[in-house]
């Protein structure tokens, strides 16, 4: 009875099994171990194809959600977090979304982001404490990243996030598993065992890395933090966004660059403001109140 528990548990956690193509790895030769973790690798992109449509279900609630006012909120531990912090950090610089509207929160806290924190992640109470801290709403979403789907930190996240009535995502590597029992949507990239058996910073975290991206990236533009394939809403924190900036202006409107760099500084570094101003042909005052019109809506205030 117990071996095949233990098989089942198995099973379940396919991130923990042996690769048999690395069982010397070892022995191996500097060319035949990146070789192989290349052809593993590549297997990655395939997995998470098999997911899209979860991916894309799982975008569509959290633009609804965030609509009516919500959070997206990422939990997770060890490299799952870290993936999660990177994911979130990235966003507001990226797509101007306040820091407020997208967080992360990993186990440990700042101190797990460059270091392991013994013990963080095996506390359930903790994930619950951290998002209570958020004062967690209905409208709020929660994304449960772990790789495994056991996670204690994350369970209790999620188990919290489900009595508080917020959505729940789960973004793991191995089917039927606690994670997925609690979360209302769920997104399980099977990418098979690693070539370190149990190392999910490999294909398991390159995963997470993509799935992240995917849902992010998808938000945000389906929010409209997104003009065509532009940045519209970068934020300009250095002379080299700057120069993006100008760039994005000239290649949506069209404009040259001296025109593009005169909108850009009457509109006080705002590209929305810009854009309307060189597509429309006209001043600052007028492009804010024709983007305060459209509530912000970009397309709309261009008549488009």
């Amino acid at each position: 009875m117990r071996t095949e528990m233990s098989s089942r548990r198995e099973d379940r956690r396919r991130t923990e099994q042996r690769l048999a193509a690395s069982k010397n790895f070892d022995r191996m030769t500097a060319v035949e171990i990146v070789r192989l973790m290349n052809r593993e690798d590549r297997k990655v992109a395939a997995a998470v194809a098999r997911k899209l449509p979860a991916i894309a279900r799982a975008v569509d609630a959290i633009v609804a959600a965030m609509r009516r006012g919500g959070r997206l909120i990422y939990a997770g531990a060890g490299s799952s977090g870290r993936m999660a912090v990177l994911d979130a950090a990235e966003c507001p610089p990226t797509f101007g979304i306040s820091k407020k509207k997208m967080m992360a929160l990993i186990a440990g806290g700042r101190r797990a982001v460059t270091g392991a924190v013994e013990g963080a992640e095996d506390s359930a109470a903790n994930g619950a404490r951290d998002l209570r801290r958020l004062k967690l709403g209905r409208n709020d979403v929660v994304v449960g990243i772990a790789a495994s789907g056991t996670t204690p930190y994350v369970l209790g996240a999620m188990r919290f996030a489900r009595e508080r009535g917020a959505l729940t995502v789960a973004v793991m590597a191995n089917r039927d598993t606690p994670l997925a029992r609690l979360a209302k949507m769920v997104i399980g990239v099977e990418v098979g065992a690693e070539v370190l058996t149990g190392s999910t910073r490999l294909k398991a975290g390159t995963s997470q890395k993509m799935v992240l991206n995917m849902l992010s990236t998808a938000v945000m533009a389906r929010l409209g933090h997104v003009y065509e394939n532009l940045m519209i809403d970068a934020v300009l924190t250095n002379e080299k966004l700057h120069e993006r900036a100008v760039r994005i202006l000239m290649v949506a409107s069209g404009a040259s660059v001296s025109a593009a760099e005169d909108a850009l500084r009457a509109a006080g570094h705002n590209m929305r403001v810009a854009l309307v101003m060189l597509k429309l042909a006209v001043d600052a005052g007028e492009a804010r109140k024709r983007l305060r019109v459209a509530r912000d809506d970009l397309r709309l205030a261009l008549g488009e």
